[in-house]
C-alpha cells in the first residue's frame, strides 16, 4: 500500500470514526487486530451498512416523505405551495450520502463511492496473487452495490461525477469530477453488472478464511455466491428495461437473452418456492433497532393513504392488499373514538386547511404495517419487480408467458405486503393472508385479469408494479412512473411560480454548483423539468 493510500485512508477512517462512533456495526468495521488499520472486507460492511436502502427515519422523513413520495403520489400529503419545491438541504444530504461517509447522528450513511474507491485502491495495491484472488469476492460485490446505488443517483440527477468520483480519497488530488454522461454511465454499470454476475456464477478457490470472513461480513446476503449473482442480473435486467424506449434494440436483445436463459442468467424471481426473506434481496435492522416510522410520517401528515392508489386501483377490485396497506381510522367525538367504515382515501384535490381538518375521516397508512414496525427491512430488489419486469419485456418483444410473469408477480406482492406485516407482532397479530382461492378469483376481475390490448396490458403491468413498489421504494418508483407515464396521477397545482407541478429531475446540490468547477458542462442541463436520458415516453 502506498503512503498515499494509507494516509488518505487514515482520514477517512478517523472522519468516520469520530461521526458515527454509536454505529453496531464497529466490530465489523475496524479490524481486530490492527484497529487503526482498515481492510478490504470492512469498508464491504459499511457500503452494505447502508440507511438510504432501510426505512430509516431520516431517509422517510427528510426524502421520501418531502420528494420521492409526493412525486409518486404513494404517500399521501397536504397540499402546502411548497410541496413540489424540493428541499436544497436535504436532497443535498441524499447526494452526500452516496459521495462520501457522513455523521449517522446527523442522518449521514454509507459513503457508497467513497468506500467503494477505497476498496478499489487497496485491490490494485496487492501484490500478492493469493491475497489478490481472496479479496476479489469482496471487489466483486462491492461493484454490485455501488452500480445499484449510482443507477439511483443517475435516475435523479442524470448526469453525475462517476468516473473520477472518490478518486480523491485514493491518490490525494483535489481535482473536482467532471460528470459523465448518464447514458455512458448505464453502460458502464450494464457492462459492469454483467461480469460481475459471470465472477459469482462459478465456485470459486477461495480459502476457508475468506469464505468465512465473507460470509461475516457480508450483512445483505451472508456471502451466498448464488445470491450475488441473482442480484447483479436482477439490476442489469432492470436497468436494460429502463433505457428499453431509448434503446430498444440493446435493450430487447439483452433483457431477452437474460430471462429467456435463467440457468445461465438466474434472477431473484421467486422460480422455486417464493419466500419474501429467502428470495428477496432485502437488507434487515440492525438486532438491536427500536425505532419505528410514525414519526418521520405523521411530523409532516404523510400517513394519510394515497388518493389514486386506494381510490381508483384498489378499492374497485377489492385488492386483498389493502388490510396490510391501510387502516381505516377514524376520528374522535368527546371521549368516544368514531372508525370509518370503509378505506377511503382524501381526495387529492383539496387544499391543504381543508385536509387537515379531515385527516380522520379518511384511511391512512396500517399502523402494524408501516407506522410501528420495527422490523421493516431495506428493499433492494424483490421477486415482484422482476417478474414485473419479464411480464412487460414478454408482452413487448415476446419469446414468454407474459400472462403467467404479471399473475406470478401480483401473487408476491401480496405475500410480500403480509409478510411485512406479519413482522409486527407487537401493535397487533400479524393478519392471514388470502387464500389462492381468493387471489385467482382476484386475478380474474375486469380490473386486474391480464386481458386487452398490448397496450392495455403494458397499463396494467405499469400500475401494478408502480403499487408494489409504494413509498418505501419512491425512488424506483418515481423513475417507472416517469418512464412509462403510469399511472396517469393528477396533481393538485400549486401557486408557487415555477413549482407548480412536480420535477421531472432533482437539481444538483450546492456541493456542485458551489465548489465543482465542472458544473459549467451541465448548468444548461440544470432545471427542474430537465428529463433524464431515458425519459422519452
Amino acid at each position: 500500500m502506498t503512503r498515499t493510500v494509507k494516509y488518505i485512508i487514515s482520514l477517512l477512517l478517523f472522519a468516520v470514526t469520530i461521526g458515527s462512533c454509536g454505529k453496531k456495526l464497529a466490530e465489523l468495521y475496524n479490524d481486530p487486530d490492527q484497529t487503526v488499520k482498515p481492510s478490504i472486507e470492512k469498508f464491504f460492511t459499511e457500503m452494505l451498512n447502508n440507511n438510504r436502502v432501510r426505512p430509516s427515519y431520516w431517509n422517510v422523513r427528510t426524502f421520501i416523505a418531502m420528494h420521492t413520495g409526493i412525486y409518486t403520489q404513494s404517500l399521501g400529503y397536504l397540499n402546502y405551495t411548497t410541496s413540489y419545491q424540493q428541499n436544497a438541504g436535504y436532497t443535498q444530504d441524499r447526494w452526500n450520502d452516496f459521495y462520501r461517509p457522513g455523521n449517522s447522528i446527523d442522518g449521514g450513511d454509507g459513503g457508497i463511492m467513497a468506500h467503494y474507491r477505497l476498496i478499489e485502491s487497496l485491490y490494485a495495491a496487492m501484490n500478492d496473487n493469493d491475497q489478490k484472488a481472496n479479496a476479489l469476492v469482496f471487489y466483486m460485490a462491492a461493484k454490485v452495490v455501488m452500480y445499484d446505488q449510482a443507477s439511483q443517483i443517475v435516475d435523479m440527477w442524470g448526469d453525475i461525477p462517476f468516473s473520477e468520483a472518490g478518486n480523491v480519497n485514493t491518490t490525494g488530488s483535489v481535482a473536482p469530477p467532471k460528470f459523465d454522461n448518464a447514458a455512458s454511465i448505464y453502460d458502464a454499470m450494464l457492462d459492469g453488472l454483467k461480469n460481475a454476475a459471470l465472477y459469482f456464477s462459478s465456485a470459486r478457490q477461495l480459502s476457508p478464511a475468506t469464505q468465512t470472513l465473507f460470509a461475516k461480513q457480508d450483512i445483505l446476503l451472508n456471502g451466498q455466491f448464488d445470491k450475488w449473482q441473482q442480484y447483479a442480473n436482477s439490476i442489469r435486467l432492470r436497468l436494460l428495461m429502463r433505457i428499453s424506449f431509448v434503446n430498444e434494440e440493446k435493450a430487447k436483445t439483452e433483457a431477452l437473452n437474460i430471462i429467456n436463459n435463467p440457468a445461465v442468467y438466474p434472477l431473484v424471481d421467486g422460480a422455486m418456492n417464493y419466500a419474501p426473506p429467502q428470495t428477496d434481496i432485502l437488507l434487515q435492522p440492525l438486532t438491536n433497532y427500536v425505532d419505528d416510522l410514525h414519526n418521520a410520517l405523521t411530523e409532516v401528515f404523510n400517513y394519510m393513504a394515497p388518493d389514486y392508489m386506494l381510490n381508483s386501483v384498489m378499492n374497485p377490485c377489492s385488492d386483498p392488499r389493502i388490510p396490510v396497506l391501510f387502516d381505516r381510522y377514524g376520528r374522535s367525538d368527546g371521549d368516544q373514538f368514531i372508525r370509518n367504515t370503509g378505506y377511503r382515501a382524501m381526495p387529492v384535490n383539496d387544499n391543504a386547511e381543508t385536509q387537515q381538518v379531515n385527516i380522520g375521516r379518511y384511511a391512512i397508512l396500517d399502523s402494524a404495517t408501516f407506522l410501528f414496525n420495527s422490523k421493516l427491512p431495506g428493499i433492494v430488489i424483490t421477486a415482484s419487480e422482476v417478474n414485473f419486469l419479464k411480464a412487460e419485456a414478454w408482452e413487448r418483444w415476446g419469446g414468454g408467458d407474459a400472462k403467467a410473469a404479471y399473475e406470478t408477480a401480483v401473487r408476491q406482492s401480496i405475500a410480500f405486503y403480509y409478510y411485512l406485516n406479519s413482522l409486527n407482532t407487537v401493535t397487533r397479530m400479524p393478519l392471514t393472508p388470502p387464500a389462492s382461492t381468493e387471489i385467482d378469483a382476484f386475478l380474474e376481475g375486469d380490473q386486474m385479469k391480464y386481458a386487452g390490448t398490448t397496450s392495455e396490458k403494458l397499463t396494467k403491468i405499469w400500475i401494478q408494479k408502480w403499487l408494489h413498489f409504494g413509498f418505501l421504494q419512491s425512488v424506483q418508483g418515481w423513475a417507472e412512473y416517469r418512464r412509462t407515464k403510469q399511472p396517469v396521477l393528477q396533481f393538485y397545482p400549486s401557486t408557487l411560480p415555477g413549482y407548480e407541478t412536480p420535477p421531472s429531475r432533482l437539481i444538483y446540490p450546492a456541493s456542485e454548483t458551489s465548489y465543482n468547477t465542472n458544473y459549467a458542462s451541465v448548468r444548461d442541463k440544470d432545471v427542474r423539468t430537465g428529463k433524464i436520458f431515458w425519459d422519452v415516453k
